[in-house]
């Protein structure tokens, strides 16, 4: 499969490492460096586009890359106030897009757990329940894409929690999400439910980049062939 690779950071380095191991080729990587090299000419090259930058340039970059037919897989968090309108468009264009907060596959079972044990909790109103993340200072978004979706997952689950804030609140209507940048963490998610006679608690500790990058090149495998709008969901079958 050829590959192209839209952000050259950190993440964009450990999914061509990844990418490579599995027999694929990079035939296009796009950075800050060399911006005017992104036209649909060299993006026609690779059979899926995996796009890795920050909040000020997925959406141009995803829409692009579906305006030209390619199917894209888009890490990028920080921008999903406007997800909706991509999604839109991408049906308009009969195109193809998998967005998430995390690709790790660590991760998506862990959110898979969130859900069940918000199912759990909500007739416990009792317990009080909190959100923590841990990143390196490197991250350019707070809270991450990781927590909000946790976060969102809760509340869908617990009615009595109408918003998240990104700091310690006692208001019951709030879901508070606590975030840390330490260097060099790679990435700590835990929720936690507290009542005055026990706790319970769930958390998820990345040790490096390589379970993100190996679940977006799964994902760059599962949509190279495929129209329409997918989850992790549908490429782990979970």
């Amino acid at each position: 499969m050829n590959i192209a690779l839209i952000g050259y950071g950190k993440m964009g380095k450990a999914i061509e490492e990844v990418a490579v191991q599995r027999n694929h080729s990079i035939v296009l990587i796009i950075d800050e460096n060399n911006l005017p090299d992104f036209t649909r000419e060299n993006l026609s090259k690779a059979d899926v586009a995996i796009e890795f930058t920050g909040p000020h340039s997925a959406y141009d970059n995803v829409k692009k890359a579906i305006e030209w037919d390619t199917p894209i897989v888009c890490g990028s968090t920080g921008w999903t106030e406007r997800l909706d309108e991509i999604k839109k468009y991408c049906k308009e264009k009969n195109g193809s897009f998998i967005h998430t907060s995390n690709f790790s596959i660590g991760v998506n079972i862990f959110f898979e757990i969130n859900k069940r044990l918000a199912s759990l909790m909500s007739s416990h109103p009792d317990y009080k329940v909190r959100l923590e993340e841990t990143h390196h200072t490197a991250k350019k978004d707070a809270p991450s894409g990781t927590a909000i979706t946790l976060a969102e997952q809760v509340m869908e689950l617990l009615p009595y929690k109408k918003k998240w804030v990104n700091h310690e609140s006692n208001s019951a209507d709030e879901l508070s999400i606590v975030s840390q940048r330490i260097d060099p963490a790679a990435g700590t998610h835990s929720v936690k439910y507290v009542s005055p006679i026990d706790d319970i608690e769930i958390v998820h500790t990345a040790h490096n980049r390589v379970g993100f990058a190996a679940g977006a090149v799964l994902a760059a495998e599962f949509i190279r062939d495929k129209k329409g709008i997918f989850t992790m969901k549908d490429v782990l079958h979970l």
